[in-house]
């Protein structure tokens, strides 16, 4: 089987439209949380949001055709650019029958959507956009991107809710490892700070109403009471070790092992006792052909409601036992909010830069310990250690569990 290498990352955030910003901003405990802008309903009870600022299209998008994309495909595209720019690839010399896409989103065009609807009922069904499908449908980051470079092998969306981008990198690690594909591009993308998203999400309870941008992302404290809605893009090169080393590509880590699994429980819910998520890290650490031990940080799916830090937080007791005190926890959604389809190839960069950077991101926020989260979730400041071994989780609606497992680059 190949070794499947990771040779370059680009990312959109609330913390950085680029790897740069995002790296130190995550150092230095910047939380990207701020008052709602981008919607307003009337009596909205949600103040809050990560959204991105400051984000050019232009950059990376030429602007004919960035009006003929959902924001979700531009920010794609752009963390895209930055990936393969980053890791040197001269896509003239790649085979581009093995090269692959797989970029993931949860909900796809929805601020698209949300606007050729109401246009639809306002005006009549006559005056929506003659690209309305195109640029709604989930697949189109991935089609976008797939055309922007030539990628002519594997292309496809995954869509497992907020577990989509670990099962993106999953499936595209997975495509390598057994020779199917020489390299991917893979991730996701989201834009989702839209009326019926936050209206949506309110009336299931799981947002945030809190007032105070410190107090509301707080995966793990008592007090926590939902997750801040994000959006943005992760994007990574995945890449056959071989490749990439004949052609003197700078390595920045290695993806070892992959699980994901279905819950099969509850819409919403995550299981009794944390069992899917349990196996499913125990599945990602066998598959690394690791000991449990070895593995020195977790970061946390940690999304800020009640049942999921919980749950978390028992299936990793599950998965490691005596050794999980030993373990550094922290959820970097503390500091991004929720990216939805794209939490997890963020939270992968996020883990990466902590490897490259040597340290552990903090969990801001947390101050009030709940009894039921009792690990250590490095609060509210970095830890400065070099990890060798790590895990990124995500799990979704519907049951959907994914975890990766990735090893610091070492020659």
């Amino acid at each position: 089987m190949n070794r499947v290498v990771v040779t370059g990352m680009g990312v959109i955030s609330s913390i950085g439209n680029n790897l740069k910003s995002f790296a130190e901003n995550l150092q230095n405990g910047v939380v990207g949380i701020r008052p709602l802008t981008k919607v307003q309903i009337e009596g909205n009870p949600v103040k809050l949001a990560a959204e991105v600022i400051n984000y050019d299209s232009s950059l990376d998008i030429p602007a004919k055709e960035a009006k003929r994309m959902d924001t979700f495909s531009q920010y794609a595209l752009s963390a895209a650019s930055q990936a393969v720019a980053q890791s040197g690839l001269n896509l003239d010399d790649v085979d581009k029958k093995r090269l692959g896409v797989i970029i993931g989103s949860g909900i796809g065009g929805m601020e698209t959507f949300e606007n050729e609807i109401v246009k639809m009922y306002e005006k009549g069904g006559m005056r929506i956009a003659p690209l309305f499908i195109p640029m709604m449908i989930g697949n189109m980051a991935a089609g976008n991107v797939a055309i922007r470079y030539g990628a002519k092998g594997v292309c496809t969306n995954v869509v497992t809710a907020c577990a989509t981008s670990g099962n993106t990198i999953g499936e595209a690690f997975r495509s390598i490892r057994h020779g199917y594909s020489d390299i991917i591009i893979a991730g996701g993308a989201e834009a989702s700070i839209t009326r019926a998203a936050v209206a949506g999400f309110n009336a299931l309870k799981a947002i945030s109403q809190a007032e105070d941008p410190l107090r509301a992302s707080i995966p793990f404290d008592a007090e926590r009471n939902g997750f801040i809605i994000g959006e943005g893009a992760g994007i990574l090169i995945l890449e056959n070790y071989e490749t990439a080393k004949v052609r003197g590509a700078k390595i920045l880590a290695e993806i070892i092992g992959y699980g994901t699994n279905c819950d099969a429980y509850h819409m919403t819910a995550p299981s009794p006792e944390g069992e899917g998520a349990a196996d499913c890290m125990l599945e990602a650490v066998r598959d690394a052909k690791i000991e449990l031990e070895q593995v020195e940080y977790i970061n946390a799916h940690g999304t800020s409601t009640p049942l999921n830090d919980a749950a978390e937080t028992m299936a990793i007791k599950r998965t490691f036992r005596d050794y999980a005190p030993n373990l550094l926890v922290s959820s970097t959604k503390s500091q991004i909010g929720h990216l939805l389809g794209a939490a997890g190839a963020v939270e992968v960069i996020a883990t990466i830069t902590g490897m490259l950077n040597g340290f552990v991101p903090a969990t801001m926020g947390l101050k009030i310990p709940d009894p039921e989260c009792d690990l250590n979730y490095v609060p509210n400041k970095i830890v400065n250690k070099q990890i060798n071994y790590a895990l990124s989780n995500n799990f979704g609606f519907g049951g959907h569990n994914a975890a990766l497992c990735i090893k610091r680059w070492e020659e």
